[in-house]
């Protein structure tokens, strides 16, 4: 049996400068991708809200959440993870990379520090996150033979991917490292990383490396690295 993936939800950016948008326009969203190896069953960023989330999931592939063994977030910006707010998922095992992870905890206790002394409902949110956080196992560096952890940092300093491995191609469920086939064509990133010069070294490098690519808030692509 061979990996396999399917994309549950298009993403979209809240807005795109290549459209020349330089304002909010729509809510943004991840694309909700779910990876297939054996008994594996891993949601990558689930960014819709759960009962939006079971029906997509239903209309593309006829399970449900319950069926879900894995969720991966690629980062733990809050437009990735809407779907972890409920009960839905769970049962899953909550995965992030193990540098977002650290990177994330630092960010809300720093957070926490200065809401503690300003704002009560703001130390209130800061500590449910804080709890959410705290369900978020570091992520293996390889989930079956075929399904790989692949480090991106730029957009955020722990941002990584998903690396499939079947037999004839190379895949990379890549997050907001590649945030849309119009960005990966040009060769650009998104504007809004942390870190510009390390996630354009992490573009470069899954461009050299994957045949298909699915972008962050974008459908699957082939890879203009590889097929021109």
């Amino acid at each position: 049996m061979t990996v396999e993936y399917s994309i549950i939800n298009i993403g979209t950016l809240s807005h795109n400068l290549l459209w020349q948008e330089s304002a909010p326009a729509r809510t943004q969203h991840a694309t909700v991708t779910l990876v297939s190896d054996g008994p594996r069953r891993i949601l990558v960023d689930p960014s819709l809200p759960g009962n939006i989330l079971h029906a997509k999931l239903a209309e593309r592939t006829g399970a449900g959440l319950e069926n879900i063994t894995d969720v991966f977030c690629t980062t733990l910006r809050p437009d990735s993870r809407r779907g972890l707010e409920g009960e839905g998922l769970a049962h899953a095992k909550w995965f992030t990379s193990e540098t977002e992870l650290e990177w994330y905890s630092q960010q809300l206790e720093a957070a926490n520090e200065t809401a503690e002394r300003l704002d009560r409902q703001a130390s209130a949110n800061i500590a449910k996150e804080i709890e959410l956080l705290r369900q978020f196992a570091p992520a293996p560096d390889k989930f079956t033979e075929q399904v790989s952890l692949y480090p991106l940092p730029g957009p955020t300093p722990g941002c990584a991917g998903l690396l499939l491995t079947p037999p004839t191609q190379t895949i990379i469920v890549a997050g907001p490292a590649a945030p849309t086939a119009e960005h990966v064509q040009r060769g650009m990133i998104w504007e809004q990383c942390s870190d510009k010069d390390q996630a354009m070294t992490s573009l470069k490098d899954l461009l050299e490396l994957a045949d298909i690519i699915v972008p962050g808030f974008d459908n699957a692509m082939l890879s203009p690295g590889r097929w021109m």
